[in-house]
This record gives structure tokens, C-alpha cells and sequence, in this order.
């Protein structure tokens, strides 16, 4: 239950950074692109790669992709690296922030594993079951929706006997995660184009007139 409190409270606050970070920098870019907004855009894309890409080599190239591999390697009982967890972080915040997302699903199951596994190692505990405790926490802080991390999480990993733990790192994680960033991820990113929705419509009617 230790692990489970680290796991859900841990996992949390690192999903409710992620999520509070990339709508609280997107809306800065969008305002700081608005001048030149293909030329802009382009520099930070180019940016962020160029970081991402040093922090992929600098990882030995775990980093690179969805991190589907490190995941289900972590799930297996096989630790990763103590930092996997961080670079992965920093490279799929970075991606989000280029414009050009590589996905949010995926990439938070990695980071949400391998910070699990890096718990799990320090602890001298179980690392597939803090991998997987670790991914319903992230994952459920980044979203902020524990049912759909808890099902998502026993499903992909069908381990019916941490049926209790894995609801009650979900809990935690979203509770932790509420605290720290009000607004959900995809409500944040659906406000953008839902703005966007509607300025379309007014230029349409402006020009029916």
C-alpha cells in the first residue's frame, strides 16, 4: 500500500504537470506565433525536435516513439533506466509543444511505467507491478478520468489480482492530480478548437452579408 500511495500521489502530480504545463505554454505560444505564425511555428518545431532528438540519443534512443517497447518491458518484471521516466516526460512535453503531437496515449503509459519501474527499483519492490500501478496513476493524472485509467490499464495488462491497488492508484492520482491543475487536458485542448470553430463561422457569416 506504500507503493500504491507513492505510485497514485507521484503519478498524479507528474500527469497534472504534463497536462497543466503543455495548456498553460500552448496558449503562450499561440499568442506569441500570432505575428508570423508559419514562420514561428516552424523555428519552434525545428526546436523542439533538435531537444527531443538530442534527448532520444542522449537516452541511448528510448526515447524515441511511443515508448510502446519500454512499457510492456517494464510490465514484464524488467526495470528500465532510473531516468527513463524524465526523458520521456521532457520529450513528449516537447512534442506536444512543436505542434506536431505524437500522441498522448501511448507516451503516458511510458512515462506513467517508468516511473513506476524507478519506484519499484528503489523500493526493492515488485517493478511490474509498480510499472503498472505507476500507469494508472500518470495516466489517470494526465486525463483526469480514473475509471477510464483503471479499465484502460486492467485491460492492456490483465492482471486481475491488482484489481483493489490499481482502482485505488486511479483515485489517488486524479484526486492529486484535481489539486494541482484544475482544468483536464482535453477539455483545455478542446477550448482551442472549439475558438477555432467559431471564429470560422463569424468570418463565414461576415462574408454571407
Amino acid at each position: 500500500w506504500g507503493l500504491v500511495l507513492i505510485c497514485g500521489v507521484g503519478g498524479g502530480a507528474l500527469g497534472a504537470a504534463f497536462s497543466g504545463f503543455a495548456l498553460h505554454f500552448g496558449q503562450k505560444i499561440r499568442r506569441w506565433a500570432q505575428p508570423q505564425p508559419l514562420k514561428r511555428m516552424l523555428v519552434l518545431a525545428g526546436t523542439c525536435g533538435l531537444t527531443i532528438a538530442v534527448i532520444g540519443v542522449a537516452s541511448g534512443g528510448t526515447t524515441f516513439g511511443t515508448g510502446y517497447e519500454q512499457a510492456r518491458t517494464a510490465v514484464e518484471g524488467n526495470a528500465l533506466p532510473l531516468l527513463f521516466f524524465v526523458e520521456k516526460f521532457a520529450a513528449s512535453f516537447l512534442s506536444m509543444l512543436s505542434g506536431i503531437p505524437g500522441g498522448i496515449f501511448a507516451p503516458s503509459l511510458a512515462v506513467g511505467a517508468g516511473f513506476g519501474s524507478t519506484v519499484g527499483s528503489l523500493l526493492g519492490t515488485s517493478v511490474a507491478l509498480a510499472a503498472i500501478l505507476g500507469m494508472a496513476g500518470y495516466f489517470a493524472g494526465v486525463v483526469q478520468a480514473p475509471m477510464t485509467a483503471f479499465v484502460i490499464i486492467l485491460e492492456m495488462t490483465g492482471d486481475h489480482q491488482a484489481v483493489i491497488p490499481i482502482m485505488a492508484v486511479s483515485m489517488i492520482g486524479y484526486v492529486t492530480s484535481r489539486i494541482l491543475s484544475r482544468e483536464p487536458l482535453y477539455h483545455g485542448l478542446s477550448r482551442v478548437f472549439i475558438a477555432a470553430a467559431i471564429r470560422a463561422r463569424r468570418a463565414v457569416e461576415r462574408e454571407s452579408e
